[in-house]
């Protein structure tokens, strides 16, 4: 079927719009489902072929959970499901939360890794959320059901299980302090974290990111975002859902391929207001139209109220290049709406108001770092973009090392307290203790206050942030390990500043090799390690055997190692590179 024959669905209806103020999910779909609104999915060029109004959302939902239960699945019992973009995925999201399961988004296979390595990465998470059942799309059947077999619980492609028996049964309630989902999008392949989403947490991120965005009647979205990660999970579906606002997909695969397909899709669709993507997605459709001239003759990008910026640390220059490249389009810089947030408070925690666009300070980097002020040297500022004011009935606090309160402008450790804060680590009570104290939240993160917005100024505790995406250390560092001749705790693992103001993870390892020639080759295998586990390319330097510090208990020290690199008294071996 054409695009011309398929309508997609509307941004406007009669029934009343209700800014999630639902005591469950459960009731959210229920509600939605009775408006003409939906989902819509297009192929890769943009052209529609997949309307999905709530109401067939809904029932395909009921009919799934009636399988799960038919299946064996009962409540609180965990169903892992490969986050691909299309109505499948979202009905057995939904299924899940009607048979009082636990829906665990895990995500699809990369173009880079290879088989192994993604069977790998979801045995663990598999043996971390300890599902009843996997289910997946029919084309990774191979990878996935390998997967399932390792962890021992059952696997089976979703077309597979659509044609299971769907018996009558009677679905139970659902309260708003019980468990929703689980979010692995930001956790450790290797040390997975999954974060407990309760009803009532997740109905008030939703309520706040509706009133924070000032969501109308007629607002529609266009995303590209993956689904297992919490931007696009609920960002862009289930806030979606909760709040009755119709949505224009792309699949994550068809933006990497063609970026200035989310463009096109946004121009043709005369009623697109809304539309999120991390600063890297406006860095690439940048660079993409760079070389091209006339952007008005093929975009109109002057409807976009709201262009949400978060998911990583936010460059106001790669924001002012995308302003400068689609102006002419219509794009407005005040469209840009810059947030701060993480999976452990569902979603957002401060939103920018909308039409304040982006707005920086200049903070000395002595002060960023906490170093004191070489006078010799002038002074290096780097530009703070202003995150927004917490969202509704959220709390945002700077705390010192002493745990107190700061004032405006000191820097210390990003805290929040709210409705929308996790219940805790899926049976990690550890790691749940460490970040959770009488109800706040220790974020990991470093910023500051100043007139009731917030500034971020540092990354979550030891995470690699490249393009949006999270990485442990833990997990490169275990990489390298799996090569022949290294020990635990060889390996140090941080991100750096480039030269081109883009950031990228540097690599410390402890060489035992005196060959030159040998040397090289070890630097290169290294590379090539880290680059088929995660995709990225790294800077390795080869250290010398015990120069990588650690802290009292015999731990390694991350952020010690990388201040000791970047002031030179780690010292890298050279390498004598081939002529």
């Amino acid at each position: 079927m054409t695009d011309a024959m398929l309508t997609p669905t509307p941004n406007d209806c009669a029934l009343p719009r209700r800014r999630s103020d639902f005591a469950t999910f459960n009731e959210a779909i229920d509600y939605a489902a009775r408006s003409e609104k939906g989902l819509n999915f297009h192929d890769m060029r943009g052209t529609l072929v997949r309307p999905y109004p709530y109401s067939e959302l809904r029932e395909d939902a009921l009919a799934m959970a009636r399988r799960l239960v038919g299946a064996g699945i009962g409540k609180q019992d965990r169903v892992a499901l490969i986050a691909e973009t299309g109505p499948e995925f979202a009905a057995l999201f939904c299924a899940c939360i009607y048979a009082g399961a636990w829906p665990v988004p895990l995500p699809l296979p990369t173009t880079f890794g290879g088989k192994d390595n993604y069977i790998d990465q979801l045995v663990v998470q598999l043996q971390s959320a300890d599902p009843q059942l996997l289910l997946y799309p029919a084309e990774i059947a191979e990878m996935a059901s390998a997967a399932a077999a390792r962890q021992g619980c059952v696997g089976e492609a979703w077309e597979d299980f659509a044609l299971r028996d769907a018996p009558d049964c009677e679905l139970p309630e659902a309260s708003p302090e019980d468990i929703c989902y689980l979010q692995y999008s930001s956790g450790s392949t290797r040390f997975p974290t999954g974060v407990a989403v309760t009803h009532g947490a997740l109905i008030h991120n939703l309520f706040c990111h509706a009133t924070s965005m000032d969501l109308g009647q007629n607002d529609r979205v266009v995303s590209w975002l993956p689904w297992y990660h919490d931007m696009g999970l609920v960002g862009c579906l289930l806030s979606l859902i909760a709040n009755q606002v119709s949505a224009d997909y792309l699949k994550p695969d068809y933006f990497a391929r063609r970026p200035l397909a989310w463009l096109d899709l946004i121009s043709r669709n005369q009623g697109m207001t809304l539309s999120y993507s991390p600063t890297f997605g406006y860095d690439i459709c940048a660079r993409r139209i760079s070389s091209q001239s006339h952007v008005e003759d093929r975009f109109d990008l002057s409807r976009w109220r709201v262009a949400g910026n978060g998911a990583d640390m936010i460059r106001p220059d790669v924001m002012q290049n995308f302003v400068n490249s689609f102006a002419d389009a219509g794009f407005r810089a005040e469209a840009f709406t810059p947030s701060y947030g993480l999976a452990e408070a569902v979603l957002a925690v401060t939103v920018m108001p909308p039409g304040e666009g982006i707005r920086v300070e200049l903070v000395e980097e002595e002060r960023l770092s906490g170093t004191p002020r070489d006078l010799s040297r002038p002074a290096r500022y780097r530009a703070i973009v202003n995150c927004g004011k917490p969202l509704p009935d959220m709390k945002v606090e700077i705390r010192g090392e002493d745990g107190q309160p700061r004032g405006d402008h000191q820097i210390g450790k990003v805290w929040c307290h709210g409705p929308s804060v996790m219940h805790s680590y899926f049976r990690n009570p550890e790691a749940t203790a460490d970040c959770l104290v009488d109800g706040w939240l220790d974020t990991g993160d470093m910023g500051y206050m100043a007139g009731g917005y917030l500034f971020v100024v540092g990354r979550a505790k030891d995470m690699i942030i490249i393009n949006g995406k999270n990485h442990w250390p833990q997990d490169i560092e275990w990489a390298v390990e799996q090569l022949p001749g290294f020990n635990h705790g060889d390996i140090a693992a941080f991100a750096i500043e480039m030269d081109n103001g883009e950031e990228a993870p540097a690599v410390l390892v402890h060489c035992r090799v005196s060959d030159p020639e040998e040397r090289v080759r070890l630097r290169d295998q290294i590379a090539d390690r880290v680059r088929s586990v995660t995709g990225m390319s790294c800077v390795v330097e080869l250290v010398p055997p015990r120069s990588l510090p650690r802290t009292s208990s015999g731990k390694l020290s991350r952020a010690k190692a990388k201040r000791l690199y970047l002031s030179g008294e780690i010292q890298p071996i050279r390498l004598l590179e081939a002529a």
